[in-house]
């Protein structure tokens, strides 16, 4: 079982390491675009362009499936994707995690990168999956950013503006970027000194994603099996190692001792 992963830079490790739980002996094909990102502030038609270049450097290896591991490249990229490459190979978004949020009833803020924050797109979740609850969107700009270059200060500056706009009273944190499920233990302590912490319950979308790329090729979770799996890794197309900002924040989660990374 080969699964492709796909974002434009290390946003995509959350769900990796997932999928690498989930099924150790799955080999995993990560591409990413450094050289295009960040993907963000382009246009819809630019963003489309590079995710469809770096779903196209991974298809030659012909993956079972492939993990569109962004939110943002969900909401602009996802149909060319799908007519570019399925059936042959199915494509698989990332939505956020709103529905179980919202399924609460409590107070729900979506911190989220500003490019989706208030697009037509998460209004439409939000009105399909979270009507009747109090929802606040967050805009977390230079977030994705920060967590990329590994910028710890830059990482603290962007949550502590965002813990800022977040209600004091929420009760459920969607993390609507998959860069910021890299960063949860300081958005947690961020909005813990905001919030008093009591309850706070955090939603990501990285086991979700996994779990429906098994779907969509007729596999299940099998957590126990003998960790095979491979790592490999494109990076804007080229066969490269992990950058040192994915390392960092990987806390070497998805290599330890699960296969090597191969060219």
């Amino acid at each position: 079982m080969k699964i492709a992963l796909m974002d434009s830079g290390i946003g995509l490790l959350a769900a990796a390491a997932a999928m690498r739980r989930l099924r150790p002996d799955a080999d995993l094909l990560l591409s990413s675009d450094p050289d295009g990102m960040p993907w963000g502030p382009r246009t819809p038609a630019s963003l489309t362009e590079r995710a469809l270049a770096v779903a196209k450097a991974a298809a030659p290896h012909r993956p079972d499936a492939l993990i569109v591991a962004c939110n943002t490249a969900t909401v602009h990229a996802l149909p060319t994707l799908r007519a570019e490459l399925e059936p042959v190979i199915p494509v698989i978004g990332t939505v956020p995690a709103i529905k179980p949020a919202a399924a609460a009833r409590g107070r729900v803020a979506i911190w989220a990168t500003p490019a989706t924050t208030g697009s037509p797109y998460q209004r439409g979740l939000i009105r399909d999956f979270a009507a009747g609850v109090p929802v606040t969107e967050v805009p977390c700009p230079g977030l994705a950013e920060a967590v990329e270059a590994a910028d710890q200060t830059a990482v603290a500056t962007a949550v502590a503006a965002a813990a800022a706009l977040t209600p004091a009273d929420v009760t459920d944190v969607v993390l609507g970027c998959t860069h910021y499920e890299l960063v949860e233990d300081p958005i947690r302590a961020a909005l813990a000194a905001r919030t008093g912490g009591a309850g706070l319950v955090f939603h990501g979308s990285a086991e979700a994603v996994a779990v429906q790329a098994l779907r969509r090729i007729g596999a299940a979770p099998e957590p126990g099996l003998p960790a095979t799996g491979t790592l490999t890794v494109l990076r804007s197309g080229r066969h490269e190692d992990l950058p040192a900002a994915a390392l960092s924040y990987a806390e070497g989660r998805l290599l330890a001792g699960q296969g090597a990374v191969v060219a």
